[in-house]
């Protein structure tokens, strides 16, 4: 069995602007959809498919707005 290693993930969704946002100026804000979460993996790819797997049912249609960040300790 391979060893794990310490791994840490989140999930931001960076909304597009609307109509009105780009007429007044404005940048629509991220929002952190999968708080950053501690894991044990044997992969970079298989913490992004757990993150991947967390990601909201409410926000699967958007996912070219989600952003996924790991990172190694």
């Amino acid at each position: 069995m391979a060893k794990g290693k310490l791994y840490e993930y989140a999930a931001l969704y960076h909304p597009k602007k609307t109509k009105e946002q780009n007429d007044r100026g404005e940048e629509p804000k991220s929002k952190l959809l999968v708080p950053p979460t501690r894991t044990v993996a044997s992969s970079d790819g298989e913490v992004a498919m757990l993150a991947a797997r967390a990601i909201p049912p409410t926000h699967v249609d958007k996912l070219d707005d989600i952003e996924i960040v790991v990172r190694p300790f």
